[in-house]
């Protein structure tokens, strides 16, 4: 073992993967921040869940995009125990993986869910993320977002009505 934990690991096989998926794609920015609501911000199925259950594969299609312009951005969002965002939009597709903890989520007309570590979500573009927040009031949690867009943008903007 190289000393990181099993969350640390599938994380970080998370990223590697995505990161080796969008270099051929495009061009790639890695940033990282602790809230989507600050708005000037420029899985092998062979893995175990917490619990030790095989981790479910993920996969989405994604929107018709401009393939000439394509930006992959990953971003670290971390919450404090209680923690939660105002409701937001981003313009581009997110999938979102936690990392550690429990994320609750939603977005405008569909349910509530709360997604814990090794569970990924999808979140169109435009949506408006009426939910975002840490499930738990006692520990924390870590979401890495991956972004896919294909024009210039902010990737967090108020909601879009």
């Amino acid at each position: 073992m190289n000393g990181m934990n099993g969350q640390s690991q599938r994380a970080s096989g998370l990223i590697t993967t995505m990161l080796l998926g969008v270099a051929v794609a495009g061009s790639l920015t890695l940033s990282g921040r602790s809230s989507f609501a600050h708005p000037n911000t420029a899985q092998s199925s062979a893995k175990s869940s917490p619990a030790g259950s095989p981790a479910a594969p993920f996969s989405h299609s994604l929107p018709e995009m401009d393939g000439r312009h394509l930006r992959a951005t990953i971003v670290e969002v971390n919450y404090a125990p209680g923690e939660k965002d105002e409701p937001h939009s981003h313009p581009c597709p997110v999938i979102g993986y936690v990392a550690k903890g429990a994320i609750r989520f939603q977005i405008k007309g569909g349910v509530e869910t709360v997604y814990g570590a090794g569970e990924s979500f999808y979140e169109p573009p435009n949506g408006v993320h009426q939910v975002s927040g840490n499930a738990s009031d006692k520990e924390p949690a870590t979401l890495i977002a991956y972004f896919t867009c294909d024009h210039e943008t902010n990737l967090t903007v108020p909601p879009v009505n």
